[in-house]
């Protein structure tokens, strides 16, 4: 991590303690305060360096991790067989994140941010998000229809809730049924793997 992502020492932690509190931190899913008594170190420190660690991890994880195709067979390809070029799920995950305040300027957004803005930004930035060509993501209402979005009919019920004792009743309301009901297949199985892939991946 030293040699190819360029990770260095700051003047009063060094390299290997930096990813230790990173790893400790994913491994249980802890709070910076709750990490800080361990390390005796300020919830500042270990933010930059978590942060430090990420961006390197980020930088060199093309050369260390092997995607592989994902082949659905049977009835779960069937259930796919009207998004075959979906890439990923973008419907309606909350995040709350508090930066602490050295770290605020860099974002330049204060309070809540609306879907299509963090969108926007990623698509306008330098390091921007790339969709394949003839790709696409599926998107809730809070996003415009657009090449490489594809989001429901609005106007139209969408929400699984929305559909207790209801059928469809037009190709709007089929469509919205079934773009939500992948929506929100997409979103857990994402959410498990990736949670299944920390899980796994650090043990202590």
């Amino acid at each position: 991590m030293k040699a190819q992502g360029g990770l260095v020492r700051t003047r009063n932690v060094p390299t290997t303690e930096a990813i230790t509190m990173f790893l400790h931190i994913l491994a249980h899913n802890l709070k910076y305060r709750v990490v800080q008594f361990s390390y005796h170190r300020s919830k500042e420190t270990i933010s930059r360096q978590f942060n430090d660690v990420l961006r390197v991890i980020m930088k060199v994880s093309k050369d260390y991790l092997n995607f592989q195709p994902c082949t659905l067979e049977g009835a779960e390809a069937n259930n796919w067989r009207w998004f075959q070029r979906c890439i990923r799920a973008l419907d309606e995950i909350h995040i709350p994140i508090t930066d602490p305040p050295y770290e605020r300027p860099r974002y330049g957004w204060e309070g809540s941010v609306g879907d299509s803005r963090v969108l926007g930004d990623a698509l306008c930035r330098q390091n921007k998000l790339e969709i394949p060509t003839s790709k696409y993501f599926l998107v809730d209402a809070g996003y415009t229809n657009g090449p490489g979005f594809l989001a429901p009919y609005r106007g139209i019920r969408y929400h699984l809730n929305e559909w207790i004792g209801n059928t469809p009743q037009s190709y709007k309301e089929l469509f919205n049924l079934c773009k939500c009901s992948k929506c929100n297949r997409k979103v857990m199985w994402d959410l498990e793997k990736k949670m299944k892939y920390i899980k796994n991946s650090f043990i202590f």
